[in-house]
C-alpha cells in the first residue's frame, strides 16, 4: 500500500505542481481567455461531486445551476472578469476538495475511495491535455 501523502502529491501535481507529464492544469489554462474558455465549460465541479462523494453529502449545493456541463458563459457575461470568477470557483473546489482528501486519508480507504483518489488526480491531467490541444487547434 502506497503511502497516504502520495495521494494528495499527485493530486497537487495534476493540478499546479511541476508535474511530469508536461502542464499541470493550472498551467493548461494560463493565456486562456474568455472567449477561448467559452468552449468548454471548466472542471470545478467534477472536483465539487469527488469532494460530495467524500463527506458524504447530498447532491445539489455546487454553486452554479445544473450538474457537470453549464452554460459558460452565462447569457452576456463574456467577459474576462467572468472568466476569472470562474477560475477562483475552480481553485476554490480544488482547495475544498483538497482539505476532504486529507479528512478521507486519515481512515482506512475502501476500494471505491481509492480508485476516487487516483481517478480525480488523473482527471486533471486529463483537462489539462484537452485544453493544450484545443489551445493548439485555436492556434494560440
Amino acid at each position: 500500500m502506497l503511502p497516504s501523502s502520495l495521494f494528495l502529491d499527485i493530486y497537487d501535481e495534476a493540478f499546479e505542481r511541476k508535474a511530469w507529464h508536461g502542464p499541470n492544469l493550472w498551467q493548461s489554462l494560463k493565456g486562456v481567455n474568455a472567449k477561448q474558455a467559452a468552449w468548454r465549460p471548466a472542471a470545478a465541479y467534477w472536483k465539487y461531486d469527488v469532494r460530495r462523494i467524500l463527506e458524504k453529502r447530498k447532491r445539489g449545493s455546487f454553486l452554479l445551476r445544473g450538474s457537470n456541463f453549464f452554460p459558460r458563459p452565462e447569457p452576456g457575461r463574456q467577459s474576462e472578469s467572468a472568466w476569472r470568477e470562474d477560475k477562483a470557483i475552480l481553485r476554490s473546489e480544488h482547495r475544498r476538495l483538497r482539505k476532504a482528501i486529507r479528512a478521507a486519508l486519515a481512515k482506512p480507504l475502501t476500494p471505491k475511495i481509492r480508485r476516487i483518489l487516483w481517478g480525480v488526480a488523473f482527471h486533471d491531467i486529463y483537462h489539462a491535455g484537452q485544453i493544450r490541444l484545443l489551445r493548439r487547434l485555436m492556434g494560440k
